[in-house]
Formats: structure tokens, sequence, C-alpha cells
């Protein structure tokens, strides 16, 4: 094979087409040719071949191939895709698999969450920030997301550098014939599309990168259905994919990546940020989506295992409905519809005169019988009829439902000692493993219950879940048929698959008298289900408190942890629950204990913005400036969730409010990027550093002035916050409002003088909130 002239590609490994395995299996396909997936024999790794088939070379799309070769060997960066080399035969070129695919299968197969979209979207700008500080910079020129390939963990890789040229021989003309080609005509800026000689520059990729970020929040294609013309025009006017598509429910930090989007794709190239500043924007926006790793306890609802004429079980097939009469035809009378729409009317009189020996023989739909029709409604003498005819007691349908079962779910007593006298089988079960029993325990039918363990029933028969007569009746509070139960030898203690306990669900429900009545037959009250969480950790959460009293006063371990170390006092704090909180605290919860992320109770009460709760764990030692993951402290978390209430009750108990987390970011960072104006003058009052430096060298005006919010940047140069400091890049806030076009906030730069800090809390208050003046002391 003849390889391009010069020394571009003697990095690369060449391959044959014999080095793998046979079997290539085609993962895509487009102008370019085809890619497969493919085994090396000897290295057993699995690649991803890139081939134009049947491509002489001394043909262009050849040279295409070897360029991009030759640009990709020059590339070694997390963010870009390797390449390993190049294969002789067929022309093509060997690179890493990647497992997920592209990032538009992703996007229309899978719900990605917030953080997720966030990672994609700045590892891209990674990528592209690297590739433009080349020199000269190379140019992508077919940014889109089936260019963006992800790895097992959706982390990206930019590929499918056909259309990157080294900047100063690029063309218009040469890019807007391939990308329409592509299909990628929808990723062009305006400018491309007008009348003028400039060639594509930087801020081409920034423009289709901002499409990119349109795609990704809202996993939709941009302007579906529109064609190659109707695109080109909407765009050269100014029109851009709708902002009406942003799912609603959109955390506070999509608002900046937003605004970030709408400046990236600005009609005027000039006025686009570049990639060296708009990954300092996604880098802080990747960091504050990322929710704090706090488990939120048992996501336990417990069964829906309710009777299925209340439309709360999806698990329970239904019953034979009498109640809906099949269509009878005239002259139908010996039909068998016509005996069924009989028993659905109630008219018994005249399904006596109707009904014969061989019709008690006949299979219905769904393998219903006719004594299954006639225990469904409810006449005792119309069931002993078909039975003395001879039907089969324990005759199923298709969901596995007996007569029996059916008298059961029916709550029909007599009908059910009919059955029972004609040999029905008080053990058969439907489909699902539940028994007459199971049915009775649910209905809280302590008769039927009674009546088929006098006639050995089991006692403890476990359905498909595991669940047992006595799981049912405690989970739907029906004491009157546990106390049925436990003397007949039912196994209080007995788990379900999830190791759930009776008692597990009773006190998960609130059921007071049934816990009770457990507790009285020495039901284990430490007995930990499959997250490790006792009936108490239940109870707890769930904010049942005399549950959760009786509990605690029969004994329970108020200190035991589950699988994340959450303790009770965790989860009743988590979820605000006060009365349980100081319950527990005043027998001997400990407020001070961590779970495996290292949250104290104090850390989640903060988190939810639970102001009660902060104050009662404050007023029993709580540590107050205890640090978590990442190093964060309680007052981290309600700064960064903006949990207003929260911050006024840590501060007024002197949290330190300059403690930086690992990432060098102190509780006014994160109110500064939140946006909130009264928790930056709280902590402002509570003597927090002005100037404080994060990992990115950034401090709280950096942030301030890069989400244009004039009023924190003011009350933050009122107190005497550092102009001239610069991040890691050497940027001061003033540049960065240059730069990204905050004219506002560059305004209150280059004013001719700044007020003087004293008063400055008191006078931001007057003029921003008309609060009353009240001067505090100075720093």
């Amino acid at each position: 094979m003849a390889l391009p002239e010069g020394e571009q590609l003697r990095n690369l490994s060449c391959f044959e087409k014999d080095d793998f395995e046979p079997n290539w299996v085609k993962i895509a396909a487009g102008g370019f040719g085809q890619i497969y997936k493919v085994k090396h024999k000897l290295w057993r790794e699995t690649f991803a071949v890139k081939c134009c088939s049947a491509v002489p070379c001394d043909t262009e799309l050849f040279r295409n191939l070897m360029e991009e070769a030759a640009k990709m060997g020059k590339m070694e960066f997390r963010f870009i895709l390797p390449i390993y080399g190049i294969c002789k035969d067929p022309p093509a070129l060997v690179m890493e698999y990647m497992i997920n695919g592209s990032l538009d299968n992703i996007l229309c197969s899978q719900k990605l969450t917030w953080s997720k979209k966030f990672q994609i979207i700045h590892e891209v700008t990674m990528g592209m920030n690297f590739l433009h500080c080349m020199t000269p910079p190379l140019l992508h020129l077919d940014l889109k997301p089936g260019n963006i390939l992800l790895d097992e963990y959706l982390h990206v890789k930019i590929s499918d550098f056909g259309l990157s040229k080294w900047k100063e021989y690029s063309s218009r003309m040469e890019l807007l014939d391939r990308s329409a080609v592509r299909g990628t005509i929808s990723y062009i800026p305006p400018e491309m599309f007008l009348e003028n000689s400039r060639p594509p520059g930087t801020k081409t990729d920034v423009y289709s990168f901002a499409i990119v970020i349109w795609g990704i929040l809202t996993q939709r294609i941009p302007y579906p259905g529109a064609n190659i013309m109707t695109v080109i025009f909407k765009v050269a006017v100014g029109e851009r994919p709708s902002l009406e598509n942003l799912p609603e429910d959109r955390p506070f930090e999509c608002e900046q990546m937003i605004d970030l989007m709408q400046r990236c794709w600005d009609q005027e190239s000039k006025n686009r940020p570049s990639f060296a500043d708009i990954v300092k924007e996604t880098e802080v926006l990747n960091e504050m989506i990322k929710s704090v790793d706090i488990a939120h306890g048992s996501n336990d609802e417990g069964k829906t295992h309710q009777l299925v004429y209340c439309k709360q079980s999806s698990s329970i097939k239904e019953a034979p409905q009498v109640e809906k009469e099949p269509v009878a035809k005239p002259g139908d009378e010996q039909s068998e519809n016509f005996i069924i729409s009989v028993l659905a009317k109630k008219d018994f009189d005249t399904f006596k005169t109707i009904v014969k020996e061989e019709d008690v023989f006949v299979i219905y739909e769904d393998n219903y019988t006719l004594l299954h029709y006639a225990v469904a409604s409810g006449d005792f003498k119309t069931v002993k009829e078909v039975l003395q005819m001879g039907a089969v007691v324990n005759s199923q349908s298709i969901n596995g439902y007996t007569p029996l079962i059916t008298a059961a779910l029916y709550r029909h007593f007599d009908i059910c000692c009919l059955l029972i006298e004609h040999k029905a089988d008080v053990n058969l079960t439907d489909e699902d493993k539940w028994t007459p029993l199971h049915f009775a325990a649910q209905n809280g039918d302590d008769r039927i219950a009674r009546l088929l363990l006098d006639n050995h029933a089991t006692v403890n028969s476990r359905e498909r879940d595991g669940w047992t007569p006595l799981h049912l009746s405690c989970q739907n509070g029906h004491e009157n048929v546990v106390r049925v139960l436990l003397p007949r030898n039912a196994e209080i203690d007995l788990q379900e698959n999830e190791n759930r306990t009776a008692l597990h669900i009773a006190a998960s429900y609130g059921h007071i008298s049934i816990v009770t009545l457990l507790i009285k037959h020495r039901a284990d009250l430490n007995k930990k289900q499959n997250e490790s969480q006792t009936p108490l950790h239940l109870a707890s959460e769930k904010g049942h408190f005399r549950v959760a009293r009786l509990l605690v006063k029969s004994g329970a371990d108020v200190n035991s942890l589950d699988n994340n170390n959450y303790t009770v006092l965790h989860m009743a704090a988590l979820k605000g629950h006060n009365g349980i909180c100081r319950h527990l605290l005043k027998h001997g919860g400990n407020p001070n204990l961590k779970t495996s992320q290292g949250w104290t109770p104090l850390h989640l009460a903060s988190f939810q913005g639970r102001s009660a709760t902060v104050r009662l764990l404050l007023e029993n030692q709580a540590e107050l400036n205890a640090r978590g993951e990442k190093g964060w402290t309680p007052l981290h978390l309600a700064t960064r969730y903006g949990k207003e209430e929260v911050i006024t009750e840590l501060l007024k108990a002197n949290a330190d409010p300059n403690i930086a987390e690992d990432s060098g970011w102190t509780p006014l960072h994160f109110c500064t990027q939140k946006g909130s104006l009264i928790s930056v003058l709280q902590l402002i009052r509570s003597h927090a550093e002005i100037n404080a430096r994060n990992i990115l060298g950034w401090t709280p005006l950096h942030l301030a002035t890069l989400n244009g919010n004039v009023l924190i940047v003011q009350a933050l140069l009122l107190n005497k916050a550092d102009k001239t400091i610069k991040d890691l890049s050497g940027c001061t806030a003033v540049q960065l409002a240059i730069r990204n076009k905050k004219e506002s906030i560059s305004k209150l730069f280059t004013e001719d003088s700044v007020p003087d800090s004293d008063g400055n809390f008191s006078t931001i208050l007057h003029q921003t909130l008309d609060l009353p003046v009240n001067n505090p002391p100075k720093a």
C-alpha cells in the first residue's frame, strides 16, 4: 500500500486484514464507508475499524482517510479518540472501540441525569479546547452527536476528523459541500451560508458545540422534519432550535448553561466565546451540578398486593366479572353467552330453567368455567346446583384462579364452606403463588381465614415475592387476621424476598396496634431487611411517631446502622420528623455518627432545608462544622442548595463560613454561584473571606462576574473584593467581564470610584431589598 509522502504516519502501526478474526460486525455506515467491530487475533482486544471499501490508493477519499489518520496520530488526549494504526487491505483506520457508541444513540435511547449531561458537555469542551490549542489550531468542522463517542462509563471521546483542516487551508465551499453529504447542515453556523470569502475558523466549531449543547439538554434532534433549505434559511435569519423543548424541571445551573449556549450560537461569530473561555464555565457548572452522594434511605413503599377491584395491583389478575353482561342476541337462549348474561343479571330462576349438565364442562374466555361465574355471582343455591351437575371444583382459569380463590376474593363465606365440602384444594395457588388464605388475609376476612386454617391451609405459604398471609395482613392493617394467624403457628420473623418481616411492614405502614401485637408475641425488634434497615428505621423514615416511640420503649437499637451507615436519627433528620428526632435524642440517639459518606444528621437536615430540625440537633450538641464527603460541612450543603433559613440557623450558631471543601469552594463561593444575594450578605456579615480562591483560582468575584450578577458584584466590591486577583489561567474578574461580554459588570469595574465598605451591608439591603438599616460591626 502506498502511504502518503513524508513521515506523518511513521508512529502508526500497520495492520493486515488477517490480523483480525473473520467475523467483522458492522456498527455504523455513512458517506465515508463503514465502521466494523473487530477482534485482534493475538492481542484479544476489540477495535473499531473505519473502512473505505474498495478505495484505490490514488483517490481523494483514500487521501482524506490518510490525512485523518495523520491528524489523529498526532493527538494523545483523554477526550480524543485514539488511533492505533492503519489497515492496508481494505484501507482503514484502526481505532479504540467505544462500547456505548455515539452520543446521538444515547440521547434517543436513555434518559440522562443532569449531572451526566453536564459531564458530557464539559468533556466535549475539554476535547475541543485541546484541538484549538494546537499550533496551528485544528478545526473539527463536523462536531455533532454522531461524532462524539462514549465509553462504558459514558465518558467522551471526540472522533471523525474527516472534515478537519489545519486552519489556514480551510475553505467555506468545501465545508458546505461535504457537510451536505454528511447530513450535518443543522450544525453549520450562519456565516457559512452567507456570501463572504472568510474561511471557517475556531468560532465555527463553537457554533456547532452550541447545537450539541441544545441536543444534550433536550435529548432531541434540532429542526425535526425540516429539509436542508429550510434549515439554511432559519439559521441565516437568526432562528435557533426552540428553548421550549428544554425540560421545565431543569436545575438552577441549567440556566447558566443555556446562557452559555446562546452566546456560543450568536449570529456574529466574533461575539462567540472561545473554547479557552468556555471550558472554564463548563468546569464550574460541571462541579456545581454534581449532587453530593446523599442516600435517601429506603425507597421501599411496600408491596402493591392490593385487591384487583381496588385497581392497586399489577400482579393479581382479574377475577371473573359477572357485573358486565355479555351481549346476547335474539333467539340465543341456549348459547353460552346467554347463560352467563343471566348470571350477570342475577336472574337465578331463569338460570335454573336453562342450564344443562353439559354446560358445566364448557370452557369460557380465559379458561373460566361455569362454576367460576356461579361463585362470582354470590348465589349459594346456584353454586350448589352447578356442583351437583358435576363441575370440577378445582378448575383453574388462565391466571390460576380456582373457584375457591374467587370465593375468597369476593368474600363469600358460605360458598367457601360449600366448595371445601366438595373437596376444594385450600392450598392450590394462582400463577403468582397466592393461596385462598393470601386473599383472605389481604381482604381482612378473619372468618374465611379461620375456615381455611381449620381445613389445613398452610399458614406460612409464600407467594412469588415471599410474602406470607401474615405479611399481607400487616401491610393492610388487618389486626383481626393477625390475631387469627399468630396462634396458628404463623412464623412471626419469617422474611420475604427482601428480608422484611411482618414487623418491618407493620412499622413502615404505621399500624400501631399490629406492631403492639407483634411485639407481645416477641417479634425481633432489630431484624434487618436487605439494606440492613430495622423496623425502627422504616417507622422513623415514614414519620410514624407512635410506632417509633413504642419500638424504642420496647428496646429497639436507636443507633443501629443500615448498609450506608445510616442510623434511625439520620432517617428522621433527613425527612424532618422532629418529634421522632427529639425522642431519639432523648433516648441515646447519637447526633454525630456519620454515614459511609461522612454525613451527620445535621448534614442531612441542612441538605433538605429542615431549619427546625437543624435547630433541634444543634441544641443537642450536634457538631456544627463536621466535614463529610468532599470535605463539605452542613453550611456548604445549605449554601450549595440555597436553603436560606438553614444558613441563618447555622450562622447564628457560629458556623465557620471560611472552611473550604476539597476543591477550595467556601460557602461564599456557593452562594455567589447560586445567585443568592441574601445569603451572600449574611455570609459577609459573618466575616466570610471575600477573596477566598478555589482550586481554579476563582474568587467569589470571578463567579459573580461570569454569572452576570450585578447586585452580588456590587456587594462584593463594596466589601473590598480584590479586582486584580488572577485565576490559574491568569484572568482577572475584569478580564472575564470583558471577554464574556458582560457589559453591565464591566461598567461597575470601570467606574471612577467604588463606595467605601462602611455600612455596606445595610446599604445594599436598603437599596435592593428595602429593609431597615442596621449597621453591623466591621470585619
